[in-house]
């Protein structure tokens, strides 16, 4: 049995808040597009949250790729 460092602890933390990030982003623009579709939010504040999803997006895409990277060159070591 293999005991995990506190790198692989720290790494596996980061992959959490990533698939939190992307699957809470995703809910809140679904609700956000269907509320906007029933007339409550205008154009302009879902354009807006466009963009702070799209954000999210980009941010947690950086976190994944970072954590392929650190594990990757652990693997090499």
């Amino acid at each position: 049995m293999s005991r995990q460092t506190e790198s692989d602890l720290s790494l596996a933390r980061q992959q959490r808040a990533a698939g939190f990030a992307i699957a809470g982003a995703m809910l809140g623009w679904m609700g956000l597009q269907y509320l906007g579709a029933q007339g409550h939010i205008t154009a302009r504040v879902l354009f807006l949250f466009d963009f702070a999803t799209l954000a999210v997006m980009v941010w947690a895409l950086v976190v994944t790729y970072r954590v392929w990277r650190q594990r990757r060159d652990q693997k090499t070591r």
